[in-house]
């Protein structure tokens, strides 16, 4: 979920993990990382961001998911 500040000026990109109804993990790019919730969800999270290439490939989704699609 892209969420908008001030036009494009300030976008805040959200990805959430749930499983039955329960958030376990989420990427926030105001945080620049995964935070886990549960246990699971942390050790996923620290598996996701021990990986460079799967952190540089969701701090990018700011600029390729959600400005793209701004006003379309």
């Amino acid at each position: 979920e892209c969420h908008f500040i001030n036009g494009t000026e300030k976008v805040r990109y959200v990805q959430r993990y749930i499983y039955n109804r329960q958030p376990y993990v989420m990427f926030d790019s105001d945080v620049g990382e995964y935070v886990g919730f549960t246990p699971l969800g942390e050790r996923n999270a620290k598996r996701w961001n021990d990986d460079p290439t799967e952190l540089e490939h969701r701090r990018a989704q700011v600029d390729r998911y959600c400005r793209h699609n701004y006003g379309s």
